[in-house]
């Protein structure tokens, strides 16, 4: 164990050591934005990897829990017993076995093993298809869906047509304003799970165009890596952006991470290298994802930087997502 010990931080510092070195060539014009990109690059990535490898798995249970929620707003979690028609037995680590009657209980849900640590229960991610806003490799099943707000303008909503397929729509409704044109756009995308639970691959586009104006069609076509789980994963990503029927001469690059840190929080970052030209820009964020309830607010920061910049900003991230759709109703079981 202390070998696997030492090895494990070796191997942390090797990497960190190897995102210093290439952050230090990233710039090399203006000493504000060498130093400051070299360093928000190094430090972000190196608290991904230390919080990868630094996590600690789930503990194992028995994948036939439950959990009920009646609807006085209570939530039980335990083991089904018997049940029939009109009641269940759930038998509870902490109120022992209790009787519910159906007519009482809104819905049943399935726990898997992932999902218990030390008896208390882990709620899902209501957004593990996505980081802040970048998609990774994970797809949402079918029938599965949620809806995304970003500080209220920003509007989208996402559901699975198959396990491997989803589709999603949105908008930003500038037409509240005066009549102002409005953007929207279309996300399918296309989930290949290559290893359950390890590593999917995803291909997806958005499509987009400014209702009220002419010739104003944009988007972007995308592939992108996810190794890990659903809780804990690191997705690379490449994708080619258009506007007005041009693709642009250079890829975008994208570096994403979600660690699940507690029973209801996340750590997240999604980073993007984006060529325009003679000039790049570079889009660094750091953050995290709170459950409350069913739903997932994201919050953060993201900072841009680019070779002629010399002033340092940074542009606060608050989201909110509401799951809905493929939920096992008690009635049925």
């Amino acid at each position: 164990m202390q070998l696997r010990h030492r090895w494990s931080n070796q191997c942390r510092v090797m990497a960190i050591l190897i995102i210093d070195y290439i952050a230090s060539k990233i710039y090399t014009r203006k000493p504000m934005s060498k130093y400051i990109t070299r360093t928000l690059v190094t430090g972000a990535l190196a608290l991904t990897i230390i919080l990868f490898f630094s996590s600690k798995s789930f503990a194992q249970t028995d994948s036939t829990q439950v959990q009920v929620e009646t609807n006085d707003g209570n939530e039980f979690i335990g083991t089904i017993t018997y049940q029939d028609n009109e009641k269940i037995k759930l038998v509870t680590i902490k109120f022992g076995e209790l009787t519910l009657k159906r007519v009482d209980i809104v819905r049943i849900t399935p726990i898997v093993t992932q999902q218990l640590k030390a008896g208390v229960y882990w709620f899902e991610n209501p957004q593990a298809t996505r980081y802040f806003w970048s998609a990774n490799g994970y797809g949402l099943k079918k029938g599965e869906g949620y809806y995304q707000n970003v500080w209220v303008l920003f509007n989208q909503v996402s559901v699975g047509i198959t396990d491997n397929i989803s589709f999603g729509a949105g908008l930003v409704p500038l037409f509240l304003f005066g009549g102002t044109a409005t953007p929207v756009w279309v996300t399918p995308k296309v989930s290949i799970p290559v290893q359950k639970d390890k590593f999917n691959l995803g291909i997806g586009a958005l499509l987009g165009a400014t209702l009220g104006e002419e010739g104003t069609s944009f988007g972007l076509l995308y592939g992108i890596s996810t190794f890990g789980s659903r809780d804990k994963n690191f997705s690379i990503g490449i994708g080619y952006g258009y506007a007005d029927g041009e693709l642009a001469d250079r890829p975008t690059l994208s570096f994403s991470s979600m660690i699940r840190t507690g029973q209801r929080s996340y750590f997240m970052t999604e980073n993007y290298y984006i060529g325009t030209g003679d000039e790049a820009l570079i889009l660094l964020s750091l953050g995290g994802r709170r459950i409350i309830k069913k739903a997932g607010l994201d919050f953060g920061l993201f900072i841009p930087f680019t070779t002629e910049q010399d002033t340092f900003i940074a542009i606060p991230w608050l989201g909110l997502t509401l799951p809905f759709g493929n939920v096992t109703q008690a009635n049925k079981r």
